[in-house]
């Protein structure tokens, strides 16, 4: 039950951590495009292939304030991280039961 409760604590701690930390973000935009504006060539970037995804941009599609937009695409964003990672975890975890006890049980079988 510790295990159950210890991961528990971690997802809403990370959640907490994703969406508040979101939504303070610095609105300001990121050293390449910065320095893009600097240096005059900003205009001349073209919008990448997932430019239309639902978290493009960091942003929420449909949510119109920027902050709560932010805060909500890094709660998705942890969310789908979280679910991947665990995912594999499980796969992998089961996938080294079944031939970890197959591995010992041949082993006295055949002694």
């Amino acid at each position: 039950m510790r295990n159950h409760r210890f991961l528990l604590v971690g997802l809403v701690v990370a959640l907490l951590i994703a969406g508040v930390g979101s939504y303070y973000a610095s609105s300001h935009p990121d050293g390449l495009e910065f320095v893009a504006e600097k240096t005059g060539f900003l205009e001349s970037a073209k919008d990448s292939a997932t430019s239309g995804s639902p978290l493009a941009d960091y942003q929420v599609k449909g949510v119109d304030d920027a902050r709560l937009s932010g805060g909500a695409a890094g709660i998705v964003g942890s969310l789908v991280v979280l679910l991947l990672a665990g995912g594999l975890a499980m796969l992998l975890r089961r996938r080294g039961r079944s031939g970890a006890e197959d591995g010992p049980a041949r082993e006295q079988q055949d002694a």
